[in-house]
């Protein structure tokens, strides 16, 4: 048989714009399918000149889909340049926004993205198997997962003012405190909130049962796994030293984020505009690891909030306490997620402080350099700031959630083309199972874009010369 290549581009129903490369051999089996990150957006160079101040609404516009992480991330890192720590009640509004992002970002994703997967099939028809047919298949869970993201969303807004690139948080603290009529009316969705994310976790744990087969042979493979953790070793989003298990669990490392470079290396392929994190000390490609929702969930011990809790036990058993390499279990891990994020909701709403006045750190004692750090929905952000002596930016780094799982997207992507693509004939569902193994990360490709649904796509078979074989359309 004569070797073919598979290109699929665009990926559809993730954060931006990707491709897939599929190499087949000889015989009619993958030799190899590698993942692409075809944008490049340049930020770290173009910030270059701006004042520290400026960054949180600057760094918001590399992605609309989570604006949010970027803002207090980049509000972090001034606090840390100009030496000005951000009073109580400024930290528990900024945590109470990323609430509200984990919220809306994570029930998006598991709904209207990774659902049509879990509640049509893998298989179903591409011309349903998109939002309009889950509202087609379960119109009240399509309406309540949009009143979830609606939720969550307002919770943004009444912050920030708006439910994108929001105008907030600051190098200090916060710009508006919560008025007693706010949190009231945030409260007033919290109930119901809590109950859609509860039927979410139900149709991951029904569909989990379902097919079980697929989850322990779709995209398992043993990493590292990193994130944020409190003092105590439980699941926390929004601040805390960044905690390094390895494969078996064992920690590696502890490390305030002002450290990172002491720890993460990042390498490059020819392939990919995205680069490739890994941990120094293990070196490439021994020292690869996942973030997000999985991530978060192996590296803990415990949930502090009573649902999550008993659900993070459940999570914790599925591999007798060892980590849980089951790519399909992000999904899972993620929905967890949503439910402790929504109960914060109410611990931080429930905070004597939250109403306080006390929302800003006017002193200025300029360091030059500073890094802020957050539990992005997709995974640990890191952002890296060095500054002249007036606060001027002079050099950037960003490690995004996604770059940190490159490696992992990219070997999810090769097994399973490898698991499911057997012979010379190629169907739209083992294609379409291709993409969920990126799906399941839900990345966020340094874009200002959002693709909900189906787009077009065309996938070409080529032969080793170079002539097109075979073309199959999709949404066209």
């Amino acid at each position: 048989m004569v070797a073919e290549k598979i290109t699929i581009e665009p990926v559809t129903r993730i954060e931006g714009h990707a491709k897939v490369t599929i190499h087949m051999g000889d015989d009619g089996r993958v030799s190899r399918a590698f993942f692409h990150v075809n944008e490049f957006r340049g930020f770290e160079k173009f910030c270059e000149g701006r004042m520290v101040f400026e960054m949180p609404f600057i760094t918001p516009r590399i992605c609309g889909i989570c604006p949010v992480s970027h803002h207090l991330a980049a509000a972090k890192a001034g606090d840390v340049v100009l030496g000005a720590p951000p009073p109580r009640p400024a930290s528990l509004l900024r945590e109470l926004m990323h609430m509200g992002q984990i919220v809306q970002s994570h029930g998006m994703h598991f709904f209207e993205l990774a659902g049509p997967d879990l509640l049509l099939g893998f298989d179903a028809d591409p011309a349903i198997r998109n939002v309009l047919g889950i509202v087609q298949a379960n119109p009240d869970l399509a309406v309540k997962a949009v009143g979830l993201r609606k939720w969550g969303q307002t919770i943004i807004a009444t912050l920030g003012g708006k439910r994108v690139h929001p105008n907030f948080a600051v190098p200090g603290g916060v710009n508006k405190a919560l008025h007693p009529s706010e949190r009231d009316a945030i409260l007033q969705g919290l109930s119901s909130s809590i109950e859609t994310i509860q039927a979410g976790i139900a149709v991951i744990r029904d569909w989990a049962e379902k097919n079980m087969e697929d989850i322990q042979k779709f995209a398992v493979f043993p990493t590292g796994y990193m994130g944020l953790i409190t003092p105590d070793n439980g699941l926390e989003l929004y601040d805390g030293q960044i905690r390094l298990i390895d494969r078996n669990g064992t920690q590696l490392e502890r490390f305030s984020a002002q450290n990172y470079l002491d720890v993460i290396a990042e390498h490059v392929e020819d392939w990919s505009y995205l680069k490739f994190p890994y941990y120094k000390k293990l070196g490439w490609p021994q020292g690869v690891y996942r973030v997000g929702p999985l991530g978060r969930l192996n590296i803990s011990d415990k949930v502090d909030t009573p649902l999550a809790s008993e659900e993070f036990k459940r999570f914790k058993a599925l591999n007798q306490g060892k980590p849980v390499e089951n790519t399909l279990y992000y999904h899972y891990a993620r929905m967890i997620e949503c439910l402790f994020a929504a109960e914060r909701v109410q611990v931080l709403l429930d905070d004597p402080d939250i109403l306080s006045t006390d929302i800003l750190n006017t002193r200025t004692e300029i360091k030059g350099e500073g890094v802020g750090v957050i539990e992005a929905p997709r995974g640990t952000l890191l952002h890296h700031y060095w500054t002249d002596e007036h606060g001027q930016i002079k050099k950037v780094n960003l490690i995004v959630s996604t770059g940190h799982n490159n490696w992992a997207m990219s070997q999810a992507v090769d097994s399973v083309a490898k698991t499911y693509i057997q012979g010379p004939k190629v169907t739209e569902g083992m294609l379409n199972r291709v993409e969920a193994a990126i799906r399941a990360y839900d990345p966020c490709l340094s874009c200002s874009t959002h693709a909900v649904g189906q787009m077009p796509m065309v996938v070409d078979v080529f032969d080793p010369q170079g002539n097109l074989v075979q073309t199959i359309h999709r949404g066209l």
